[in-house]
Order: C-alpha cells, then structure tokens, then sequence
C-alpha cells in the first residue's frame, strides 16, 4: 500500500509540473513547497513505521523469552541451518530426534572457539560411536562456506559441521556471545549449558555425557 501511494505521488508532481510549464512562477514554487511537504511526510510515515516495527519486535522477542526461556529443564528450540555439502540441504533439531545431542554455537574467528575445538573433536572420537551427536553451527557470515570447510579441515574436525549464515539460531537459543554449548537429552530438553570455552576432555564433561548416554526415557 505505501509504494502504492508514493508512485502515484511522483506521478503527480510529474503531472503539475507539465501543466505548469511556461506558467507563473508563484505556481512553481507551491509546487515545490507541496513537493517538500510531501517528502517530509513520507519520511516521518517511514520513521513512525520504523520505530512501531521495532517496538513490536522487541515486544515479540521479550514475551517469547519471558514465555519460553531457553535453559536448563527446558525443550530445546528446534534450530534450522545448512551442511556445508555443494548443494546445501537444510538441518533441524528435529532431524536428531531420540539421540543425545551436542549443540555448539561458534564462529571461524572466534578465538576461544579456536581453543575448544581440538576437545570436542577428542570426545566426538570417544563417544561418537557410543551415540553422542554433535553439531556445530557456524554463524559466520553468508558465502564464507568454503572459509568454513577449511577451517574444519585445518583443525581435523569430523563432527557434522552446519552454517547458519543469517544466525538465527543466536536469538533462538538466547545466546550472548560465543562460542556457547548445550547438551540435550534423548528427550529434547537441556540438560547443560555452557557460556564459554570448555574442556571437552575434562571428567565432569565426559561423566555428563556417560549419564546422559545411559540415561532411558519413558
């Protein structure tokens, strides 16, 4: 509706203007003074709309946290993003359904991501075949995919590697900065968040992950 409105207004003017041609100057100039006025009415038409999308965003955003808060006990938000494969297929959370599953959120220049890495690859080689799934998902920026499949490959990692190259998941599973970890239970809820760098290799890591391995659901 509001492009609607703004072409048939320079089509107006377009129009004035023609008719005006040759005419007295005082036409002319209330012309551009209606031309000015016009202008400044779509600007505050688009600033008032701004601001009111903004506010209903940011309104939107607090009451699902505040209605659904992504932490420990809670389901696990089901997350899209892409392999890394030369025609991307699209992964959700859904699609490891019934398995313990390792979320990592991170980033190719991340430093302490950087530092992280080598660990989880260790528990992956150790629990990997024992049913642990993990999955990383860069939020690096669009068409960085072969940035992303170097790194991987620099560092020797194995675990299934996702991009989400408009970083949605950050919003979804409230993140604060990276790299940030959650561990989900074969029931889908949280059972660990971590905000920082961790030793994956550590023995309070490897006893969560022996529990939550163990661990039947009804």
């Amino acid at each position: 509706m509001g492009g609607g409105r703004q072409h048939l207004c320079r089509g107006q003017r377009h129009l004035q203007r023609e008719e005006s041609q040759g005419g007295d100057r005082g036409a002319s100039l209330s012309l551009h003074g209606a031309d000015m006025t016009g202008r400044k009415q779509l600007a505050i038409g688009a600033l008032v709309l701004a601001v009111t999308c903004a506010i209903a965003y940011g309104a939107t955003r607090y009451l699902r946290h505040e209605l659904f808060p992504v932490e420990l006990g809670t389901k696990a938000p089901n997350f899209k993003a892409l392999t890394l494969d030369s025609i991307p297929k699209e992964k959700t959370l859904a699609d490891y359904r019934g398995q313990v599953v390792m979320i990592n959120v991170w980033a190719t220049w991340c430093l302490p991501c950087r530092v992280e890495m080598p660990s989880i690859e260790a528990l992956h080689k150790t629990y990997g075949p024992k049913g642990l799934k993990i999955v990383a998902v860069s939020i690096d920026d669009p068409g960085t995919d072969s940035g992303i499949r170097a790194f991987a490959k620099q560092y020797g990692l194995t675990f299934e590697i996702l991009h989400d190259p408009k970083g949605e998941i950050t919003d979804l599973y409230d993140i604060t900065g990276y790299p940030e970890t959650f561990i989900i239970g074969k029931d889908g809820v949280i059972r660990k968040k971590l905000m920082s760098a961790t030793d994956w290799n550590s023995p309070e890591a490897r006893a969560l992950v022996d529990r939550l391995l163990t661990e039947r659901t009804e």
